[in-house]
């Protein structure tokens, strides 16, 4: 039999029915195997340590505890009953899932989710895997074995159980403070990330967007941490971060191609950022990248992640350099964006200025992609730490029909009351040929967004969310 993976009530707490292949000698079973288990949907955790425990008696019972890690749970001989209880802060606090497990099951408990294991049967061991070394200082939050609301059905009553007077101690669920979280919400019914979480760029149409879902991450403003310093990322403290959230760039296109534009471009987008993926490798840090159309040629239909790194222009150059730094960690969500529209200035803010000074601009018709709004990146994020999407590379805008810069002005317009003549479409040589020097960019921006989309994100309509956009802001 192949292995499967079961959710449960409790999110992110999920449960492996492995393959076990015995014969008159024994049994063999693959414990942990990436790869396979990762496909299955089991996060790709990290794990650093792994740990050992044998019970000799029956009804030795342990809990319940939440631990600051990750944590795969299996039996190695014996058998157990296994009683979880998420003990983090949200709509499923105090939410119990009960198992009974054997050399055929493993667990995958999420940080924050207590854990209580009771012996069924005489020597029975455990193997803990776990993605942060072991420490007696580790923070636990503790939850009383025989707690009246949770209610757990011990097969063996704990009057007659084995049980540690510590763990007897422990408090009820109404004097528990809920773990809070890392200051990514939870999305039910998939797992709410813990640890600390920090976003750089603080004060960028990004991050503003990113804050005003994250309200407990910490937001670094580039005068703390400019990734053209490298001095600074090799000092910047990073230990216990889970998460780093990079929405920090040199994104001046044009000036990339000049001299001191193109040493920028590179020191924050390339080797900068080289140095922060090897401080999140270090720290065991997920990191999150924000990427670009500009990777690509433009020759594509529709890019998929897997198309070919072919840039233009220097700054698509030093993007590019970027992904394959980033692609190489281990726990990495890199998202290529296009067309960016957030709270400052951008393309439909400045369309909409010269709608109302009544001024007629050349507009270029021979690019064509779609716009991302930068709420929309926002929430795909969150919606990938949240569910604990596979790591690797995604393509987030919004989605619909694409269109051309030239026919997003004359929406634009539009909405302000004025004709779509009003907007001239040109090529985009004809544009250059009168704005002078302009770097290189690609003719088609339109990303594939059906990985996205398989990991349960529906982005939304480009041109409703426009409408949205034009209503609501000045």
């Amino acid at each position: 039999m192949a292995p499967s993976i079961r959710h449960t009530p409790v999110p992110g707490l999920l449960v492996l029915d492995l393959a076990v292949h015995g014969d008159a000698r024994g049994w063999f079973k693959e414990n942990w195997q990436r790869a396979k288990m990762t496909a299955l949907g089991l996060p790709d955790f990290g794990p650093v340590q792994h740990s050992v425990a044998h019970n000799g008696p029956a009804g030795v019972t342990r809990g319940v505890h939440a631990e600051p890690w990750d944590k795969l749970v299996s039996i190695v001989h014996g058998r157990a009953f296994g009683a979880w209880v998420d003990l983090r802060e949200g709509p499923t606090f105090g939410t119990v899932h009960t198992e009974e497990l054997d050399e055929h099951t493993a667990v995958f408990v999420p940080r924050g989710v207590g854990n209580s294991y009771q012996t069924l049967v005489p020597d029975t061991v455990y193997s803990y895997l776990v993605n942060a070394h072991w420490s007696a200082d580790a923070d636990y939050t503790m939850l009383n074995l025989a707690d009246e609301t949770v209610a757990i059905p011990w097969p063996v009553p704990l009057t007659s159980a084995e049980v540690s007077a510590k763990d007897r101690a422990h408090p009820r669920l109404r004097q528990v403070t809920p773990q809070a979280p890392s200051g990514l919400p939870q999305e039910a019914p998939s797992a709410r990330p813990q640890g600390r979480t920090v976003v750089l760029g603080a004060g960028g149409q990004l991050a503003r967007a990113l804050a005003a879902h994250l309200p407990d991450a910490r937001l670094v403003p580039q005068a703390e941490l400019d990734l053209t310093d490298h001095a600074a990322i090799e000092a910047f403290d990073f230990s216990a971060v889970d998460t780093v959230i990079n929405a920090a760039a040199f994104t001046q296109v044009d000036r990339a191609e000049t001299a001191d534009g193109r040493r920028q471009a590179w020191a924050a987008n390339a080797t900068g950022l080289a140095l922060l993926a090897a401080a999140a490798a270090r720290h065991d840090c997920t990191l999150v990248h924000y990427s670009s159309d500009y990777v690509f040629d433009g020759t594509a239909e529709q890019a998929t992640e897997g198309e070919p790194l072919a840039p233009l222009g220097v700054y698509g150059q030093s993007k590019a350099a970027g992904d394959l730094a980033v692609s190489v960690l281990p726990r990495h969500y890199l998202l290529r964006t296009a067309w960016m529209v957030g709270d400052g200035d951008n393309f439909v803010r400045t369309m909409r200025r010269l709608a109302a000074r009544g001024i007629e601009p050349r507009v270029v018709d021979d690019q064509v992609g779609r716009l991302t709004f930068a709420d929309e990146l926002a929430r795909a994020t969150i919606h990938l730490l949240a569910s604990h999407a596979a790591y690797g590379t995604y393509h987030v805008t919004n989605g619909g029909e694409p269109g051309s810069w030239a026919q997003i002005a004359r929406r634009v317009f539009a909405h302000e009351g004025r004709p779509d003549t009003a907007v001239h479409a040109v090529s985009t040589q004809e544009y250059a040929e009168s704005a002078g020097a302009i770097a290189p960019r690609p003719a088609r921006s339109v990303l594939d967004l059906t990985r996205l989309r398989q990991a349960g994100f529906e982005p939304r309509d480009q041109w409703a969310a426009l409408e949205d956009y034009l209503r609501t802001t000045d």
